[in-house]
């Protein structure tokens, strides 16, 4: 399912973790807010899953350990804050998933520091910035 660019407002429904046999969704480039719902775990058979470039806040939820199956995963240009998970799984996704949010520890080179702020490894300790997209 692509409802990307199609500018939705709003947050994402908790009706979406009832989608169970669902294998691709991309919400990217709308103007979703606020969390990503937990059930999201729900959908065990999802593959692919893009919410990048929208205004999502919060945290990864930990339902994420359930998602198998996912290969692909982007949750970058988002205001997602905390530590990505330990899932190994979450971990294993490129730098370029995650970019321009608040997230930090692997695969991303912000260190986790014990008030939530992060430290950019690569700026000798540095506050990250973020990034723009054209």
């Amino acid at each position: 399912m692509d409802l990307s660019a199609n500018s939705l407002i709003g947050e994402i429904s908790k009706e979406i973790g009832s989608f169970v046999a669902l294998q691709s969704l991309n919400l990217s480039g709308n103007l979703l807010i606020g969390n990503i719902p937990n059930n999201i775990g729900n959908m065990e058979l999802i593959e692919s899953l893009d919410l990048s470039m929208n205004q999502l806040n919060g945290e990864i939820a930990p339902s994420f350990f359930n998602l198998n199956l996912l290969n692909h995963f982007n949750v970058s240009y988002n205001n997602l804050t905390e530590q990505i998970s330990t899932n190994i799984q979450l971990q294993s996704f490129e730098n370029s998933s995650y970019m321009g949010s608040h997230l930090c520890r692997p695969p991303l080179t912000k260190n986790c520091t014990t008030r939530g702020f992060s430290t950019d490894v690569t700026n000798n300790g540095g506050s990250d910035k973020g990034s723009k997209v054209n």
